[in-house]
């Protein structure tokens, strides 16, 4: 599995570039490599809300919600959620919130 290091934080990624320890290392500087790479230049209250209702729910029932799910949950129409995470709620805010990739995720 490829290392990565940002910040001086190292972090184990599978092929797709998601944690393969999941949340065990996330930390600030995985989600400054995230947004650098997902072309996200300011982190606002709305992605933190995103980020941690993904990984409320994934510690909760083992697995990321649904699009419809997380957009309910959070009140933010899926068009919203595409604004904020450029890649999509599976590739981008998954990555994000130190998930695994999320089971059809292309």
């Amino acid at each position: 599995m490829p290392i990565l290091e940002h910040n001086g934080s190292k972090f184990t990624v599978d092929e797709d570039g998601f944690l393969t320890q999941g949340m065990e290392e996330f930390n600030q500087d995985w989600i400054d490599y995230v947004k650098g790479i997902e072309g996200i230049s300011d982190w606002t209250d709305e992605h933190q809300k995103v980020v941690d209702t993904l990984q409320e729910y994934y510690k909760k029932n083992g697995i990321a919600p649904m699009v419809r799910i997380l957009s309910k949950t959070t009140g933010f129409p899926l068009k919203r959620i595409y604004e904020l995470f450029p890649s999509g709620p599976g590739k981008g805010a998954c990555k994000m919130a130190g998930l695994p990739k999320p089971t059809g995720c292309v």
